[in-house]
């Protein structure tokens, strides 16, 4: 089984080693590391250049959705997942998903638990998880660490690329999208990546745009399942989504006997 693990990079050299590295790190595996970026005007291209195994390009993209689908056309793994330059797999992360996958044959995308990290990579939490359900993805928000999920090569193949318009919340429409087709998830419990957060990360800076990408991809995934209009006024969104939280809540408690 081989993994290809996309990397979608600009101007973050100063943590691109530490996620090299990490996938360096996994064994008992096939790996193909494809880092794409996006015109990088720091040290990310001399760290680049000593790694000789990476397979790179640096080029302008037209935002990092664009970036990942380059290097989803290229990679000719198994399994594919993209982790972003400022992540980094946990030791013996692939191995593990290599035994759940076998152990679950049917499944189409693989995700897990991540263990959020400040910027000097100390722990801030561990992200608990449980099985995704399509109204806790679709009400909650992006539920699903895009650093610690994986996807059969075949729904690459049949034409299932990031949305280049989102340029955010590109994992949520994904997944979103995914589950509408009928493609099969099924959660590993177990931590599986660091997520690094920090002040000048994509997620912290451009919450406003988070926002408004999420309340797109919402009311875009409500009209295609045919769901009644009125659940896109934003109150209403705003109301179901402290309710499938609440569940959510719940649900982890039962799984993990704690909350997070």
């Amino acid at each position: 089984m081989k993994f290809s693990i996309i990397t979608p990079s600009f101007n973050q050299g100063r943590f691109l080693t530490d996620c090299i590295e990490s996938v360096l790190a996994q064994k008992g595996v096939e790996v193909e590391h494809i880092v794409t970026d996006a015109g990088s005007t720091d040290e990310t291209l001399e760290v680049l250049a000593r790694h000789p195994h990476l397979k790179w390009k640096s080029e302008k993209d037209d935002g990092m959705s664009d970036g990942i689908n380059k290097g989803f056309l290229q990679a000719t793994g198994d399994w594919l997942m993209w982790l972003n330059c400022d992540d980094y797999l946990l030791p013996g992360a692939l191995e593990k998903v290599v035994d759940f996958i076998r152990a679950h044959p049917s499944a189409d995308v693989v995700h897990g638990d991540c263990v959020y990290v400040r910027e000097d990579k100390t722990v801030i939490r561990r992200k608990l998880d449980t099985p995704v359900d399509e109204w806790d993805l679709l009400f909650v928000g992006c539920i699903i660490p895009s650093t610690s999920a994986f996807y059969r090569r075949e729904i690459i193949a049949d034409g299932n690329l990031l949305d280049v318009t989102y340029r955010n919340c590109m994992d949520w429409e994904y997944y979103l999208r995914l589950l509408r087709k009928g493609y099969r998830f099924a959660y590993i419990p177990e931590a599986l990546a660091h997520f690094r957060w920090y002040e000048d990360s994509t997620t912290q800076k451009h919450w406003q745009r988070m926002i408004d990408e999420g309340l797109k991809a919402q009311r875009e995934h409500i009209d295609l399942r045919r769901l009644p209009g009125g659940l896109k006024n934003p109150s209403v969104l705003k109301l179901l989504r402290r309710l499938f939280q609440v569940r959510r809540v719940m649900k982890r408690l039962l799984a993990h006997g704690r909350l997070s």
